[in-house]
């Protein structure tokens, strides 16, 4: 382990501590979190996301930042997705359950807000099913896009607001790794049964929990750069 890798796990446990060590940074997080959720999902997933990614980087080249990467960049596109998936968490988390109950699942929507049971689980799976089914896909590669605009453009933020070039970059992706490593495995089998566990937990933790997913797909993605 580097010297570079113990400041950055120090940095990382500093900044998280107070959560956890303190009960005034805990109870207005909740509060806060209860009050203003978009604003929330824009800054956990602007920071968690973007942490995936950073440790995506040092995975793949051994360093926690790289010319044109463009962290600031990175976060602000993740805060914006941060945006969309908390939509999609409240479209996909009514919607799905009213269709299971429209299909003769009886209290398939009432059995989330209480303890386990089987009912909750094929709820809770169907939501995620149906979310990264249909809403996955299209975030996961407008995120891809992305990328390829921030790298295109020195990694800054002025060139973040930078019309981006949609069509030339979509014929650019890779999309044999898009579609048979990310699409046809990450979210059956990973996503799949981690968002389940998402639309298990209480709604105020399901956002963070998401959130934190953004590590994992940071090293998901990483691996995905590597492949040929």
């Amino acid at each position: 382990m580097k010297k570079s890798d113990l400041i950055f796990l120090l940095a990382v446990v500093l900044f998280f501590l107070p959560f956890f060590a303190c009960d005034a940074v805990y109870d207005f997080y909740k509060s806060f979190n209860k009050e203003h959720g978009m604003i929330m999902a824009f800054i956990k997933f602007a920071i968690l996301a973007t942490l995936g990614e950073v440790i995506g980087l040092r995975i793949r080249t051994g360093k926690y930042n790289a010319p044109a990467f463009g962290i600031i960049p990175r976060a602000i596109v993740w805060g914006f997705l941060g945006l969309t998936i908390k939509m999609a968490f409240k479209i996909f988390a009514v919607g799905a359950p009213a269709f299971m109950e429209y299909m003769g699942v009886e209290g398939a929507a009432a059995s989330l807000g209480g303890d386990f049971s089987v009912t909750k689980l094929i709820t809770a799976f169907a939501i995620s099913v149906s979310m990264n089914t249909i809403y996955a896909p299209v975030m996961m590669t407008f995120h891809k896009i992305t990328d390829m605009h921030i790298m295109n453009n020195g990694g800054t933020v002025s060139g973040l607001l930078k019309p981006i070039k949609f069509a030339q970059l979509f014929q650019g992706i890779n999309w044999d790794v898009q579609w048979n490593f990310v699409f046809k495995k990450t979210i059956p089998f990973f996503w799949f049964p981690m968002h389940t566990i998402t639309f298990m937990l209480p709604e105020e933790w399901q956002i963070l929990f998401a959130a934190a997913l953004g590590i994992a797909l940071g090293v998901i993605l990483s691996i995905a750069n590597q492949k040929k």
